[in-house]
């Protein structure tokens, strides 16, 4: 088992990681250790979990990350897709115990405070808690995937961090690069009907911006609704912020030592 120092990835969903692809192969070139793990199934209608799980590990492995370093924790517990809100106490001693493996972290990283999936919010309040705990704060980045923020309708937008979230640490990512990930958004077959959507505003950043976007998170944004307005989720009526924020209230309230 390789023992040198590890940067972590937390993701929602197998797939979640085109959100940092470039990141993921900038610590593997640092000599990083990189390690990554799934908070839900991921299992779909159109796809089981380990359909997915092989296409993750695929396009992992071309990144340069060891299967070794792949853990699917939300199989393991039993967490739906979409369901992750509903499973904070499982999924927090699961992090915790993740994190606590690894004998030197050089940094976390996980999606972003942005209200574009509910599964998506609620593993950044998780790792918020658990980098508080384990000392890691000040090397925990939060990633953009996608929101809606300011946008009517069904709109959104991608790899677009929110200004609330505070200033962007940005990287230009060599063109040569910028081809190959395109090319592995192309790697999910499984999730066609998602990336018909995704894809051409993916496309679109690498050929006008082409940057890794990461921003430091802040324990207190999780008081705050990621953004006025409607919520992308809530948009598309797969949960609500009044649902999320008593969610996360509840969790915190448990977690309180008696």
């Amino acid at each position: 088992m390789p023992t040198e120092a590890a940067a972590l990835f937390l993701f929602a969903h197998q797939d979640d990681e085109f959100g940092v692809f470039a990141r993921i192969a900038e610590c593997r070139r640092q000599g990083l250790r990189v390690a990554c793990a799934y908070l839900t199934d991921g299992a779909t209608a159109a796809a089981t979990a380990e359909r997915r799980n092989a296409e993750s590990l695929a396009v992992l492995a071309r990144l340069g990350v060891a299967r070794v370093d792949v853990r699917f924790a939300g199989q393991e517990l039993g967490i739906g897709d979409a369901r992750l809100p509903l499973h904070l106490a499982a999924a927090e001693q699961w992090i915790d115990a993740w994190i606590a493996g690894f004998g030197q972290v050089d940094s976390l990283h996980v999606t972003a405070w942005e209200g574009g999936h509910h599964d998506h919010d609620a593993l950044h309040a998780l790792a918020v808690g658990a980098a508080s705990r384990h000392g890691l704060l000040a090397r925990t980045w939060q990633y953009s995937l996608y929101q809606a923020a300011g946008l009517p309708g069904p709109l959104f937008r991608v790899l677009a961090p929110l200004p609330q979230n505070g200033p962007v640490c940005a990287r230009k990512i060599p063109w040569g690069e910028r081809l190959n990930y395109l090319r592995l958004c192309l790697s999910y077959p499984s999730q066609r009907s998602t990336w018909l959507g995704l894809f051409p505003f993916v496309l679109l950043h690498y050929l006008l911006r082409g940057v890794q976007t990461l921003q430091k998170v802040d324990p207190q944004r999780l008081r705050e609704r990621p953004h006025a307005g409607a919520l992308y989720y809530e948009k598309r009526q797969f949960f609500t912020w009044d649902t999320m924020n008593e969610a996360l209230r509840a969790w915190r309230a448990a977690s309180q030592p008696p």
